[in-house]
């Protein structure tokens, strides 16, 4: 059986996943990779057969995507031509998380695509959503990978189509301890910003991983780090808690590691938006920006001891089982569902 297995590389939890997922499919049949987008911290240690510039955002450095640098780096007539050149009908069973070259292939050439994402699980049913309706984010989740039929990663189990997290092993197998630091990671933000507002609290130890330098450095009790993988799971692993965005991947393995946790979600970005009112049911603290105003709520946080517990097995084979199960090759799924 030909499988392909196309993965969105923005941000860091499309590839912790894919680590994963793909030892499992290649126990099932011969894999290619796909990946489009450029900015995820983390390495695919498997060979990647197609590598596309696809339709990426591009963070910013005020809490949101920057619009600008999106815009410029995505071509639709690129896109288009990526598009045409996947052969896709020459694969037996397509899998996309949130990729939309494929996922546009696919609808194109009328062939059945399998969507297995976070994003997925935003839109499923019973799902938290943001209180605020966002007509847009709904269409950019819905239509930017659209497949024929999808299956959810959330922070809980909302249906049957939804699973709890898939944690990396690396992850799994952390041994963890209080040292006193707490991690961040807000790439949306600046340097300059997080420094600002993080100031403030100076009886704290913080430690900020950031995609705006390439190099450590230390301003009073702020060491800032660029993003490698390792250090980060170190921080992880030895840190009292956790501030970060309202992604996936990083508060998944938050809660697993059984770490405080506080988010803040990106504007505008309607995914953030429902995972943070996921997080908020549970009882995770979720600050709405790193304004001035907001303060107390990290101060707040900085003087609870609450860990949200949960628990998250390991599902990969359960899932993947399930995929075949139901999507055996020559099976015609006609009608479009929501987004990869």
């Amino acid at each position: 059986m030909k499988i392909l297995y196309a993965i969105q590389g923005t941000g860091n939890g499309h590839i912790s996943r894919a680590i994963e997922i793909i030892p499992e499919l290649q126990k099932r049949g011969e894999v290619d990779i796909l990946i489009s987008g450029f900015s995820s911290d983390i390495k695919l240690p498997f060979e990647v057969k197609y590598q596309f510039k696809g339709m990426s955002f591009v963070f910013g450095k005020k809490g949101g995507i920057n619009y600008f640098q999106t815009l410029n780096k995505n071509r639709l007539r690129r896109f288009y031509n990526e598009v045409k050149k996947m052969r896709v009908n020459e694969y037996d069973l397509v899998i996309s998380d949130f990729e939309p070259v494929t996922a546009w292939a696919c609808f194109l050439a009328e062939k059945p695509c399998i969507g297995l994402s976070n994003q997925a699980a935003v839109l499923s049913n019973n799902a938290p959503r943001a209180e605020e309706d966002d007509t847009l984010g709904k269409l950019v989740l819905k239509y930017y990978a659209p497949v024929s039929a999808s299956y959810g990663f959330h922070f809980q189990r909302y249906n049957a189509d939804t699973y709890t997290p898939i944690i990396r092993k690396e992850i799994r197998e952390l041994k963890t301890k209080d040292e006193g630091h707490y991690t961040v990671y807000l790439p949306a933000y600046s340097d300059k910003k997080i420094i600002r507002r993080l100031s403030y609290f100076s009886h704290v130890r913080w430690e900020v991983f950031s995609k705006h330098t390439k190099k450590a450095y230390v301003k009073n009790n702020i060491l800032i780090r660029p993003i490698v993988n390792e250090l980060f799971m170190e921080s992880l692993a030895t840190c009292q808690g956790i501030v970060c965005g309202a992604g996936f991947a990083t508060p998944s393995e938050a809660l697993f590691l059984k770490k405080k946790l506080i988010v803040i979600p990106m504007k505008k970005q309607y995914e953030q938006q429902c995972n943070a009112e996921a997080l908020k049911q549970m009882g995770v603290a979720v600050m709405k920006s790193l304004k001035k105003k907001h303060r107390p709520v990290l101060e707040s946080f900085l003087k609870s001891s609450r860990i949200v517990k949960v628990d998250y097995p390991d599902n990969v084979s359960e899932i993947i089982v399930e995929i075949f199960r139901n999507h055996a090759p020559g099976l015609k799924i006609k009608k479009l569902s929501r987004a990869a």
